[in-house]
């Protein structure tokens, strides 16, 4: 095979690029050599606080290459996806001519979107189910598919105690704040972030969103938001790592990935809340919680049917690009 052109590259490229990161950090370079793509963590764009092990960096890693996998196969390409340690922690997606096949993951890419957002209540059908949990599992990871209101509410009451340490970390508080992007014309300038559009917040100038820092993020009403949105849900996924390193977390990453387009497919709306799995001090309680004796718990997602939000953005491609 030869290399790919540019076009392809940037066509690949774009697509891997609209799968989520942490606080929309888009924390991801692409390179092109021969017949791989080279997918590295851009460090600069880590979360310390939030992510101090650079867990989530790595899962992001892994979502933009299950999206650039199903993009490769609708160009006629097949992808091998490694991680490779020793390469400045890359994934590397090695290209192979294949027969071309536009797959529904491939279609729901440009519709994926992670809705902060109350869900219409109702459960999915036990089909609908089984295909989340077939698509969430793979290689080392797999899904706990959380449906029962006593499941949900034990999650509720770990998120809500994540949720109140992290609103009462002011190192937390403050790494939040700047990736909020209180406006359009901030959210635009920059690309990335957690816009206010995202969430259904109205527009405010930054300086009045500092000023009012203290009025705005308080754990109370959050947890009251966060409550409404929880008990919304059709319900919740756990996906849990068998072996905690940054392979496996790169798997979960994909895992998720494919999760999330086959929901989108499917009509199903989702989003993290990850806090249980984000504050260290909680998360061995919360996989006792979940009958888990050995893993890792990577990613606590909610899920359901609902309305669609306005969408995040994406920096350029040329700022991802090497």
């Amino acid at each position: 095979m030869n290399s790919l052109n540019p076009e392809q590259f940037r066509e690949l490229v774009y697509y891997a690029t609209l799968a989520p990161s942490s606080h929309n950090t888009q924390c991801w370079k692409f390179r092109n050599e021969d017949q791989v793509i080279i997918i590295l963590p851009d460090r600069s764009r880590r979360c310390p606080v939030v992510d101090p092990d650079d867990h989530h960096l790595y899962v992001s890693l892994g979502c933009a290459a299950e999206n650039l996998i199903q993009a490769a196969l609708a160009q006629g390409l097949s992808a091998q996806c490694r991680f490779d340690p020793a390469g400045d922690g890359a994934v590397r997606i090695q290209l192979q001519p294949a027969e071309k096949r536009v797959t529904p993951l491939f279609e729901a890419i440009p519709h994926r979107q992670c809705t902060r957002a109350e869900y219409d209540g109702y459960p999915l059908t036990p089909d609908e189910l089984h295909q989340l949990e077939m698509a969430g599992t793979g290689d080392g990871v797999r899904v706990l598919m959380l449906t029962s209101p006593t499941a949900i509410e034990t999650v509720l009451g770990y998120v809500v105690q994540g949720n109140t340490a992290q609103f009462n970390n002011p190192a937390f508080m403050q790494e939040l704040q700047s990736w909020i992007r209180f406006n359009d014309q901030e959210a635009t300038r920059t690309g990335d972030g957690l816009s206010g559009r995202a969430t259904g917040n109205p527009p405010i100038p930054r300086w009045l969103g500092t000023l009012l820092s203290k009025v705005l993020f308080r754990a109370k009403p959050e947890n009251e938001k966060i409550a409404r949105y929880v008990r919304s849900s059709a319900g919740i996924a756990v996906f849990v790592s068998a072996v905690d390193d940054q392979a496996h977390w790169i798997e979960a990453g994909r895992c998720y990935e494919r999760f999330a387009l086959q929901a989108t497919a499917l009509g199903i709306r989702n989003a993290f809340i990850n806090q249980p799995v984000e504050e260290a001090s909680l998360r061995l309680a919360f996989a006792r919680a979940l009958g888990l004796s050995s893993g890792r718990p990577d990613l606590v997602v909610r899920f359901g049917r609902g309305a669609e939000m306005p969408r995040s953005l994406r920096r350029s491609l040329d700022a991802v690009m090497i």
